[in-house]
């Protein structure tokens, strides 16, 4: 990507940040706990991200989703580590693809600690997925909508037929799909 001189990028100790360096299993077995517990802060950040579509103006958002990963795992390690180290080393062992399904064992133990210590619920299956309204307290963007998006006219609406078209000599191809 080329940029120009009047593009004001952020200086290297604005975007330092103490970075966490998990595995992949101990991100995998915690991530639904820490996806609730830190859902509004990460939904700002990711409605920054999208009505601007420059990552520049949500930088300090992106810190505060960090510095809520990290109190996160804090908060887990003073009150559930034994627990939480049991699920992550089952699941990083016991299969190839990080799956739930040999463990599930350790992991309720997991999550009644998280529920009974730090009162965070597992999320329902499903809960990522659903539909939510998020209310921002930041004010939207001004201006025109963004314009790598363009919006471009229909293309031809449709073609007229020249000549109608006879039914199907023999059928159609799903002649075996009767109701």
């Amino acid at each position: 990507m080329v940029i120009t001189k009047e593009v004001d990028l952020p200086t290297f100790e604005s975007l330092t940040v103490d970075e966490l360096k998990l595995s992949t299993s101990t991100l995998i077995t915690a991530g639904p706990h820490l996806g609730k517990a830190c859902e509004s802060v990460n939904n700002e950040f990711m409605l920054c991200r999208q009505e601007f579509n420059d990552p520049r103006p949500c930088v300090d958002l992106g810190k505060r989703v960090t510095a809520c990963t990290w109190e996160f795992f804090k908060r887990v390690k003073q009150n559930c580590a034994h627990e939480f180290n049991q699920f992550a080393n089952c699941v990083d062992k016991s299969s190839g693809d990080y799956a739930f399904g040999p463990c599930r064992k350790t992991q309720t133990a997991f999550a009644d600690c998280m529920d009974v210590k730090l009162c965070i619920k597992p999320p329902h299956f499903g809960y990522f997925t659903r539909a939510r309204v998020h209310t921002s307290p930041s004010p939207a963007p001004e201006g025109p909508p963004c314009p790598c998006h363009p919006v471009v006219p229909d293309a031809t609406p449709s073609l007229p037929d020249c000549k109608p078209r006879p039914p199907a000599r023999f059928g159609g191809r799903l002649y075996w799909f009767t109701e």
